[in-house]
């Protein structure tokens, strides 16, 4: 629950990465030996992929607040339970991670949020050019090779998953994997930079091709997750949005420059430094046209969030989803606290208003939830949002990072997944 109208002001940090942790910690199963990872998001996502690799004898010790140790030594090969699988679409890396590690996998069709088809047929292309034959069987995709061996890979669209799939199930093959029309976006430079560390040699990531000469062997590592681009983004907004003023701690600004130059559109004043960023808003916001592409262009995940922002706009601001169907399920919610939002397909065009109004609504998906709670900060009155488990799948302590900013929000209630890591003593 939100009551809004609250200045944001203050200094906040980010956590890790949502997208690299989920990559990266699976990745670790590639050696036989233990690895640390430090700076990992305490999201429901992350407790859900650690599970699933419980399941599977994997060892996870969580040592603080943000450190992982994860042990593969003793891994069994048993497809993961559907109850979790269908919790957290990033299962499916586990497909080329195992892939990698046996040549050979099982895994239930992946769940996550659901704001359009996101068919994984680029990820089987791509196992199929490294000697894979793939089957599906009643929700299960079945994955086999006598040995994984270096091709070319063609993606017909540059697909983030894909891309980090096929460099998980390559990098132990024979030989050398090219992959064309990669993905570029920062987790998959991580991924990359984690594999690399474990003693893989993968060149090019961050650009359109990507290079995985296969080695032998992986060791354990000590690694540490970048920043979250997203969840900056997000608390960029909130900072604008409530006419705020907000310092962002533990950042990479060259991950926000399209964030950062729509909000200067927008008439944001944003301040970088080496490793944080200052969002200011004193004057009235102003109209502004995006449309969402791949990394660099300005990212899918931020929609919902500046939507909200644009609906206190002045003007007619137009949004264009470049990268997936039905992402605009959220404007609904937004139209009940009195936003003026019409969609036609994978357009939106949003007529500013003066205010928005509290009321109860619901987050039909992890960056739709991020949505609500921008307008929620800004409306006038109290917004009760339900469904907060999708929130909670991003956004490591949201509610105690925007209270230290001063916002009015509690949780008031919510089921905690309930998970079996090993704490370390």
């Amino acid at each position: 629950m939100i009551d809004g109208r609250k200045k944001l002001k203050g200094k906040i940090s980010v956590s890790g990465a949502k997208n690299a942790a989920l990559s990266i910690i699976p990745a670790a199963i590639l050696s036989e030996e233990p690895s640390i990872i430090t700076n990992v998001p305490d999201i429901s996502d992350v407790r859900f992929i650690s599970e699933i690799l419980t399941q599977m004898n994997v060892r996870i010790r969580k040592i603080g607040d943000d450190t992982l140790e994860i042990d593969p030594k003793n891994i069994k090969q048993k497809p993961a339970t559907y109850d979790l699988v269908r919790r957290i679409r990033a299962s499916y890396y586990l497909l080329g991670a195992m892939l990698g590690k046996f040549s050979n996998a099982s895994v239930p069709l992946p769940g996550g949020c659901n704001f359009g088809v996101r068919p994984i047929d680029q990820h089987i292309k791509g196992f199929t050019r490294l000697g894979a034959s793939c089957k599906m069987n009643g929700g299960m995709i079945s994955i086999k090779a006598k040995k994984i061996v270096g091709n070319s890979v063609y993606l017909d669209i540059a697909s983030v998953g894909a891309t980090i799939n096929v460099v998980l199930a390559a990098v132990k093959a024979e030989g050398l994997t090219v992959i064309e029309n990669a993905a570029k976006e920062p987790h998959v430079v991580d991924l990359a930079n984690f594999l690399n560390s474990m003693g893989a040699d993968v060149r090019g990531a961050g650009t359109d091709m990507i290079k995985i000469y296969g080695v032998k062997k992986l060791k354990g590592t000590s690694y540490s997750i970048v920043p979250d681009q997203i969840e900056t983004g997000t608390y960029m907004i909130a900072a604008a949005v409530t006419g705020g003023d907000v310092t962002i701690e533990n950042i990479i600004p060259k991950h926000l420059e399209a964030i950062k130059s729509k909000l200067e559109e927008i008439g944001v004043k944003v301040t970088e430094k080496e490793s944080s960023i200052r969002v200011v808003r004193k004057s009235q916001l102003n109209r502004c046209n995006i449309k969402t592409m791949p990394h660099p262009g300005f990212p899918t995940d931020m929609q919902p969030q500046i939507s909200a922002l644009l609906a206190l706009a002045k003007g007619t601001s137009i949004i264009s989803e470049g990268v997936w169907d039905n992402r605009f399920r959220y404007t609904e919610e937004l139209k009940r606290m009195g936003a003026n939002i019409s969609v036609d397909g994978k357009i939106a065009v949003i007529e500013g208003v003066n205010s928005l109004t509290g009321t109860t609504v619901k987050a039909t998906d992890l960056r739709a939830g991020a949505a609500l709670v921008i307008a929620a900060l800004a409306a006038q009155g109290k917004t009760t949002i339900e469904n907060t488990g999708h929130i909670e799948r991003g956004y490591s302590k949201i509610c105690k990072k925007l209270s230290d900013l001063g916002a009015n929000i509690v949780k008031i209630d919510g089921e905690e997944p309930v998970l079996h890591l090993q704490k370390a003593l």
